[in-house]
């Protein structure tokens, strides 16, 4: 169980710190069952309520420093997400954010960006889905080492790419 002040993954809203656990007052709701209220960090005009017991979203710690370093150095060797029929394309996109775990995500990042790279050696554009969910999936992982490297996420990307000596994808 999370407590107050507690930053987390909640999601596909990414990095929310936890405001407060209480009971909500609504017809229809038990009056003895408990939520979290939740503060994205990078929306904080917003909140989210949601059961602590919720078992659908994925609700986790954000990862500590080291293991943001351990996941940077782990880059070059997370292959990329294969996509197995053409038709599931999105619903794999799809799963891989919303399963909340990082290496997925830069596997999907890492398959999109070469995609794309495919896509423009043969003078095409990437589709509109390809472009989403890779905005999506580097806004995620970048949120999340933003905070635990305690670095403003504009720079994650460059963060990266010093660390991995290279321009490596993510």
């Amino acid at each position: 169980m999370f407590k107050p002040g507690d930053r987390i993954i909640y999601g596909t809203n990414g990095v929310c710190e936890v405001v407060e656990i209480t009971t909500l007052n609504m017809s229809g709701v038990p009056s003895d069952k408990k939520y979290y209220v939740l503060r994205p960090w990078y929306h904080p005009e917003h909140k989210v309520f949601t059961p602590i017991d919720n078992q659908k979203v994925v609700m986790r710690p954000v990862m500590t420093k080291k293991e943001a370093l351990t996941l940077i150095d782990e880059i070059p060797q997370i292959p990329q997400l294969i996509v197995e029929y053409e038709r599931m394309r999105e619903e794999c996109y799809k799963q891989a954010i919303r399963g909340g775990d990082c290496r997925t995500i830069i596997s999907l990042i890492k398959a999109l960006y070469l995609r794309s790279r495919e896509r423009e050696s043969q003078g095409r554009k990437a589709t509109a889905t390809d472009t989403r969910y890779f905005m999506m999936a580097e806004d995620n992982l970048h949120s999340e080492l933003a905070i635990s490297l305690n670095i403003p996420k504009e720079e994650v990307k460059e963060y990266i790419g010093e660390k991995l000596g290279t321009a490596q994808i993510a």
